[in-house]
């Protein structure tokens, strides 16, 4: 059986992870959530106070990029890898609504990007690998066997990610959380550098009605027919 890239870009909320991680799983594949690095680069930020609501010191975020070490640890626990930032476990901080309002404005700094975008071609070098974010098939790896493009209504994907926010504990409003997803749609689909569009051999699923199970089905059809080709 040949290996193979898999590249799974979409909108925010339209559960590229869940989707990524079982193919993965299935498959014996590396997973690489690209979203939590652009979210650990965006904690950095808070962190330093180089972001706020009404703030962004871009330059000296770039000239701390040398200092962002990031790498994924494998939990097998909770079966999935988790997020590192200079060696601190940084998972659940990274998953806040908060942290969700300024990872688009982060994701627009082209030198972010350079950085994370080098860092992510060098785990997939080796193929069998399946990775989930905005320009994966566009940009980081245009070349991959298998490029999927998922999509859901803004209010669908909302209600998903208010679901899981609630189930965390995170006091938010549904109001709130289809704000953010309004808005980062909007950055993410006008930004200069890598903006979020469908590579023009991508296969566009829109998930609104489908349940894990289904969605998972679909594209493991589809993974079955590139590998057996």
């Amino acid at each position: 059986m040949k290996n193979i890239t898999i590249a799974i870009d979409g909108f925010s909320s339209t559960g590229k992870s869940t989707l990524a991680k079982q193919l993965a799983k299935h498959l014996g594949y590396i997973y690489v959530d690209t979203g939590a690095m652009y979210r650990a680069v965006t904690f950095f930020a808070m962190e330093n106070g180089y972001i706020s609501k009404d703030f962004f010191d871009k330059e000296t975020l770039i000239n701390s990029l040398p200092s962002i070490k990031l790498h994924f640890e494998f939990n097998t626990d909770l079966g999935f890898a988790e997020m590192f930032l200079n060696d601190i476990n940084i998972e659940k901080e990274i998953r806040t609504i908060e942290v969700s309002s300024f990872v688009s404005k982060v994701a627009e700094v082209s030198q972010v990007r350079a950085k994370l975008v080098e860092q992510q071609q060098e785990m997939g070098k080796n193929k069998a690998i399946v990775m989930d974010g905005r320009d994966i098939g566009t940009v980081v790896f245009p070349d991959a066997e298998l490029k999927i493009f998922m999509t859901a209504s803004a209010e669908t994907r909302a209600q998903r990610r208010f679901d899981e926010l609630q189930a965390k504990g995170d006091n938010v409003s549904y109001e709130e959380v289809l704000k953010n997803v309004q808005e980062r749609d909007y950055i993410d689909t006008h930004r200069d550098d890598s903006p979020l569009v469908i590579a023009d051999d991508a296969i566009e699923i829109d998930n609104s009605y489908l349940s894990r199970e289904e969605q998972f089905q679909a594209v493991l059809d589809l993974v079955d027919e590139v590998i057996n080709s």
